[in-house]
């Protein structure tokens, strides 16, 4: 692919779920699975979003993003159905979820309705006009649709590239037990740091449930000195 040509695409979803069944998360990580046979898929991503009572959210009111590398080419519509179609097959009865895709530059405008939602109450309505104005592809697909706010704010967090974590990047969910830097390095890890910024570079990191966070549009991984080794620490 020639590189000037790339342009990222996200993906957004969010409230696929019931109390009962598997999260969003999973579906996301399930969702690029697929699209990984025709995308590089750079990473899926955890975004936690308003947590209030009136808000009616199934467990901790976060949504998922996709980012994929596309070009001027990819047809967006037709990935929308595609992943639309995916996740109509696993609709779960209670759940009231929603569809966003957007190719970069993702607008001020997004990026600033994601920040909203983790702090805010916004409505549906406003998520689908400003969809509808920055020509961002959104649907709600069934239930109350409530799910297309937390998926266009999704969309607009995982873009501005300072907000969520990761739950699929590289190959770090094939390591266990306590591994050296350098592998985490090796399996897509951009950097080690301590939680004032220090680069760490020695050492083992415990590998299990490795949430590296997203900052800087990189995933980086925050960690603290336990004894003897590393531990990796979870971030929004």
């Amino acid at each position: 692919m020639n590189v000037e040509s790339t342009k990222l695409i996200y993906i957004g979803m969010d409230d696929t779920d019931n109390h009962e069944s598997r999260g969003t998360g999973r579906l996301a990580r399930d969702l690029a699975a697929q699209l990984m046979v025709d995308f590089p898929v750079l990473g899926v991503t955890r975004h936690q979003l308003l947590v209030d009572p009136r808000v009616p959210y199934t467990s901790h009111n976060s949504s998922a993003a996709l980012c994929l590398e596309g070009d001027e080419r990819t047809d967006l519509q037709a990935l929308f159905e595609r992943v639309k179609a995916f996740m109509l097959a696993d609709f779960i009865d209670g759940s009231d979820p929603g569809l966003c895709v957007r190719r970069e530059p993702v607008p001020a405008s997004l990026r600033s309705f994601g920040q909203r939602a983790k702090s805010e109450l916004v409505k549906q309505s406003e998520a689908r006009s400003l969809a509808a104005a920055e020509q961002a592809l959104l649907d709600g697909l069934g239930g109350t649709q409530d799910g297309v706010i937390g998926a266009l704010a999704a969309v607009g967090l995982a873009a501005g590239g300072e907000d969520g974590r990761y739950l699929l990047v590289g190959t770090t969910r094939e390591l266990s037990g306590l591994q050296p830097v350098s592998a985490i390095l090796a399996a897509g890890i951009t950097g080690v740091y301590t939680m004032d910024g220090s680069p760490v570079s020695e050492g083992a990191v415990l590998a299990e449930k490795m949430r590296p966070a997203r900052r800087g549009s990189r995933p980086v991984l925050y960690v603290e000195w336990d004894q003897d080794y590393w531990r990796p620490v979870k971030l929004d």
